[in-house]
């Protein structure tokens, strides 16, 4: 093995003829591939409440997991005890997903280098003093209360984590990596004549503390925390019916990640399961709309080296000026589907299988200038920023609550307005997408993704857009509705 693998193999104290061993146990009774996943990772968080530490914590876990897929089947067992009879006890636990002769054999392994370094963080997070960090959370906690004397509480928390992953499959590939996180977030509440209101905002992504040392710093996540809060106390009460919705750069694009992104991941296709099943080529979108996601940015959140199955991450292209061209592949679907990896299998941690999922799900950037796109509104909605949502990944249909939104008023931004949801289905949205704007953002750092039980970091990003029609349920009294 070349040098940058002996630290992982004495990590888990490993040998080369310990993975090959395990490997074989594996395949025993038959199989397509196998793998194992070793993961060592450290953690620290900090939770800063009414201005006192309410909780700090550093912890380790360590462990194994081992994969058989056999067909369209998956077996799959793990351990967080890394004695060699333990590993082989879940190796032919595994292994008895398949039976009959073994259709594979391993091949001698060899270590393969991520091509390319995503990330290259000079300290780990993890590696630096707890005092850094608690002045972190501190100083946020002291700018948010200092925005405005109505901010009645603040909440900061902060967490990092580094990633040791060790991948060995039965085609003979070992790949390793280092992956480091870390997030800070704040709360923030306002509190008004009786009126309770509040807003949050936080950054991050896979980098080091030197981060939150520019321009993304603890004051200014506080700030817009702060910010959010106070223009919630006089908010209007939303106005419901269909109108057009302008969605805000940046963060919104959660829309796009789980109203889209999700039934363009393999496995619901494969199963014919989503709304964009069996229509590669077709359109399913306005000229407008490119969607790509993309594992190569830079110090990103939902970045990658290497996926979870030590496949190199890459740009896809999913829709392009509106025509479906691709979905997003782990190894298991791609081998059903006939179609090549995308490196988007990824899993929460060693006690997990590998699925397909996003990494940083976005819209590219149209021509539009956004200021132009509100002036062409005459009456409609303008929502810049999330908080939850549910969506049916079978027909697409989602409903959002728009944590901060305004009117859009003869062209104007006007004022704000609370308790709006935005209810429609991936699909439609995207056929009336009738401007993108130039201004493309990526969120700050906070996303993560949930899916069958298990949760990853993910990054999301829009353009200014403009949809033609969106029901918007609201909370304005029907006497009162702006918009009929």
């Amino acid at each position: 093995m070349s040098s940058p693998d002996r630290f992982f193999f004495a990590r888990y104290g490993l040998a080369e003829s310990d993975l090959e061993r395990y490997l074989a146990t594996a395949l025993s009774e038959g199989g397509d591939y196998a793998d194992l996943y070793f993961e060592y990772t450290t953690t620290s968080s900090i939770l800063l409440d009414e201005s006192l530490v309410k909780n700090a914590t550093e912890g380790i876990s360590l462990g194994c997991g081992v994969r058989v897929l056999a067909g369209e089947q998956t077996g799959y067992a793990y351990t967080d005890d890394l004695g060699p009879e333990k590993i082989l006890k879940v190796a032919r636990l595994a292994a008895r997903i398949a039976s009959g002769p073994a259709r594979v054999s391993t091949v001698g392994l060899a270590a393969v280098e991520p091509a390319s370094n995503y990330y290259p963080v000079a300290v780990p997070s993890t590696e630096r003093d707890l005092a850094e960090k608690l002045d972190l959370v501190e100083r946020g906690d002291r700018a948010a209360r200092a925005y405005d004397p109505r901010i009645r509480q603040v909440r900061v928390s902060y967490g990092d984590q580094v990633r040791h992953i060790l991948i060995a499959g039965s085609d003979g590939r070992v790949v390793t990596d280092l992956q480091p996180l870390v997030r800070l977030g704040v709360f923030a509440l306002a509190q008004e004549d009786g009126n309770l209101q509040s807003g949050s905002s936080g950054g991050g992504g896979r980098v080091g503390l030197e981060f939150f040392q520019g321009e993304k710093s603890p004051e200014h996540f506080a700030r817009e925390a702060a910010r959010q809060a106070i223009v919630q106390l006089t908010a209007r009460e939303a106005p419901a019916g269909e109108m057009e919705v302008v969605l805000g750069p940046g963060w919104p694009g959660i829309l796009l990640h789980e109203a889209v992104g999700h039934g363009l991941e393999a496995d619901f296709n494969r199963k014919g399961i989503s709304a964009f099943s069996g229509r590669l080529g077709q359109r399913v979108a306005t000229e407008f709309c490119t969607v790509v996601d993309d594992g190569t940015l830079p110090g990103r959140r939902g970045s990658l080296n290497v996926d979870d199955e030590g496949v190199a991450t890459e740009r896809t292209v999913l829709i392009e000026n509106g025509i479906l061209r691709g979905y997003l592949q782990d190894r298991l679907s791609a081998a059903v589907m006939t179609a090549a990896k995308t490196g988007n299998g990824r899993r929460e941690s060693y006690e997990h299988i590998p699925l397909p999922r996003m990494t940083n799900t976005c819209m590219l950037a149209g021509s539009e200038d956004p200021g132009d796109i509100i002036r062409s509104v005459p009456r409609g909605l303008y929502a810049v920023y999330f908080g939850g949502g549910q969506v049916d990944i079978t027909n697409g249909k989602f409903v959002f609550s728009a944590s901060e939104a305004y009117l859009i008023e003869d062209g104007k931004i006007t004022a704000p307005v609370k308790g709006a949801t935005l209810i429609g289905d991936g699909p439609s949205v995207l056929t009336r997408v009738t401007a993108v704007g130039n201004d493309l953002q990526l969120d700050p750092g906070i996303g993560t993704c949930g899916k069958d039980g298990q949760s990853v970091p993910v990054g999301v990003g829009i353009p200014t857009l403009k949809v033609s029609r969106l029901t918007v349920g609201g909370t304005a009294p029907r006497s009162v509705q702006s918009f009929q």
